[in-house]
């Protein structure tokens, strides 16, 4: 298995979505804005992406008795559409940042830069190879350490996460009102 592998694959569809953003700016002649369907695509595509790297991954990690897949190929996708999601709706915002959307923004990218604080910390367990805790003595002070850590993160990263979706849904729904019911 390819170590990082969903860090390669996100920063692959980043560079294509780069690409694709770059041929509509040269098509269009200018920077696309976000109500337009180009806008809204990215922004629609992207805010699904989140949902999915909200909701799946934590089903799946509270169901353990599912077969659902490696628990690990979970947090491989989480990480993926945790990164292209938040990036997609980067590019929905025209680079404006203003009001309840600037807010939602901002909180999207400290969630981003605090996953990858969890992923480092989670990589500190250690681990045979094959991916299991190891659970000896010799690690025993290590894995206590990462555990606290990754308690002391998901009491930050999951509050900021549910207040992010709270603001996109009004972000949303308030989009929805202005610019499709009033008009």
């Amino acid at each position: 298995m390819l170590r990082g592998r969903e860090l390669w694959l996100a920063a692959i569809t980043i560079i294509l979505l780069n690409l694709i953003y770059a041929g509509v700016i040269w098509w269009t002649r200018e920077v696309p804005a976000s109500g337009d369907l180009f806008g809204h695509s990215l922004g629609i595509l992207g805010f699904t992406f989140m949902l999915m790297t909200e909701t799946l991954y934590s089903l799946r990690k509270r169901s353990r008795n599912a077969r659902w897949g490696r628990m690990a190929h979970w947090l491989e996708f989480h990480i993926y559409t945790g990164l292209v999601g938040p990036y997609m709706v980067l590019l929905h915002t025209s680079w404006k940042y203003n009001g309840l959307a600037g807010i939602t923004t901002l909180l999207m990218v400290v969630i981003v830069g605090s996953g990858f604080i969890g992923r480092y910390i989670y990589t500190r367990v250690p681990r045979t190879v094959d991916g299991t805790i190891i659970e000896g003595r010799a690690s025993e002070a290590a894995l206590r350490k990462a555990r606290r850590m990754l308690a002391l993160w998901h009491a930050i990263h999951i509050p900021l996460g549910v207040a992010m979706f709270a603001a996109a849904f009004l972000h949303i729904g308030a989009a929805l009102y202005y610019a499709t019911f009033l008009k």
